[in-house]
């Protein structure tokens, strides 16, 4: 049984996020990730967006590492060397009714500590985003939101927790756990790992992980989101685009993503196929952008896809609103339910868990912790001339160094240097990766 101060449960952006934080300290690590590879379940599937901090209510823990880790992201893309748009949201309403509802967002705001938010007339949005269609009435304007590609986020966290000495087990799915003298035992379908302390950061197992410690106290729903890729040449607003609809609150969302693609989101639906698409809601979503941004060239859709969203609530049925951090027993800690923002909060809600961890442990600063990483950039070499993925131009070198940091498919080596996300998609080059995987030796069967 190998021992640790510190285990992981979970390699989405979150997991990634604490191992890294958790090295900041004399803490040894260790990551589990049940899948191939990290960032592979809700991380993938994700809006992109780093919210302001409007929506969350004034002096909830949300509210405050919300608008903190808005104000570092720019610091914290830097240093893990992962692209970050800071191009400002538009929150529009085209009905008088709903006017009150930005009014109200506005003043939390304020109490937030949100810079820069103003609530503008309708002409003045319609002149700031011309594409957006006519009869703005109002909207509010938050010159701090931005856009950040999630699994690169977290896969440049993972990349970064490995320098700094974490080690990590793929295709380890934990099974058990059981309370020791000093700390838990955790049984996987690989062995058994101790740690002093355990952080749970499962995403849609995080409250089946927790039961295996304790008695259930809180449970998650989850609902279905969907969204559409539009090819990176579409004309496309300068800012993330949010409508407020007139019951909800709940309208859709237009992105501008770093890399170039329009996203849309908006679709809510009770899940059916995790990850799925409805033909119903991908029209929903069709009509609406044709609705809100009537400019846009609908013949440039180049993907759909669906996400899972977490939301928790405590046995008594009682919804959850801020961040749920749990604490069950001594040395447990849990995320359970993290959802938006939590992209946006992701460095700062690990940061704080990973501070009350080392104070659990009486842990002191480590000294060598480089917070640097380094992104895949082309070199002057010969593997670095050769095109594989047209669409994007991405070399064999750049497919080579992916595989060299830990990608083991083909949807691996596309998240970390963009294969597949062109226009068509991945249909030219896939099989060229795939044959590059195998070659390597890493898998023998690396499509899935």
């Amino acid at each position: 049984m190998k021992h640790y101060d510190a285990l992981v449960i979970g390699g989405g952006i979150l997991g990634c996020m604490a191992a890294r934080n958790l090295r900041r300290w004399n803490i040894s690590v260790a990551l589990l990730e049940q899948e191939a590879d990290v960032c592979t379940g809700i991380t993938r599937a994700n809006s992109a967006i780093v919210y302001a901090g409007y929506d969350n209510k004034p002096g909830s823990l949300k509210a405050e590492l919300t608008v903190r880790g808005n104000a570092n992201m720019e610091a914290l893309a830097e240093e893990l060397d992962v692209p970050f748009l800071r191009c400002g949201s538009l929150l529009v309403t085209y009905d008088d009714q709903t006017v009150s509802r930005l009014v109200k967002k506005l003043q939390n705001g304020i109490r937030n500590g949100v810079p820069g938010l103003q609530l503008l007339s309708g002409p003045e949005a319609e002149a700031m985003e011309p594409r957006l269609k006519k009869g703005v009435k109002a909207a509010l304007y938050a010159p701090t939101t931005g856009t950040v590609n999630p699994w690169k986020l977290g896969i440049a966290a993972f990349e970064n927790a490995v320098h700094n000495g974490a080690e990590v087990f793929l295709n380890t799915k934990v099974t058990g756990i059981r309370k020791l003298a000093e700390g838990f035992a955790v049984e996987t379908d690989k062995g058994t790992y101790a740690g002093k302390m355990v952080f749970n950061c499962a995403g849609l197992a995080a409250d089946k992980i927790q039961e295996m410690v304790c008695p259930p106290s809180v449970r998650l729903k989850l609902d279905g989101a969907e969204y559409l890729v539009f090819d990176s040449h579409v004309r496309k607003p300068e800012r993330i685009i949010f409508l407020q609809a007139e019951s909800c609150g709940k309208g859709i969302t237009a992105i501008p993503c770093t890399e170039g693609n329009l996203l849309i989101s908006g679709v809510r639906n009770p899940l059916d196929i995790p990850y799925g698409t409805t033909a119903r809601g991908l029209e929903e979503l069709q009509l609406a952008v044709k609705d809100l941004l009537p400019e846009t060239e609908m013949g440039q859709v180049i993907r759909s896809f669906g996400a899972v969203r977490p939301n928790p609530h405590r046995e008594t049925g009682e919804n959850v609103s801020d961040f749920c951090i749990e604490n069950p027993v001594p040395g447990f800690y849990s995320l359970i339910g993290i959802k938006t923002p939590g992209l946006t909060a992701s460095n700062e809600l690990t940061l704080h868990l990973a501070q009350r961890g080392a104070a659990y442990l009486g842990a002191e600063a480590n000294p060598t912790f480089d917070p640097r990483r380094k992104a895949i950039h082309r070199q002057e070499s010969p593997e670095y001339y050769e095109i594989i993925c047209q669409c994007g131009h991405i070399t064999r070198g750049e497919i080579l160094e992916a595989i060299r940091r830990g990608a083991t498919t083909v949807d691996g080596v596309k998240r970390r240097v963009d294969t597949g996300m062109g226009r068509c998609q991945g249909s030219r080059c896939d099989w060229r990766i795939a044959k590059i995987l195998k070659e390597s030796g890493v898998n023998p069967d690396p499509l899935f």
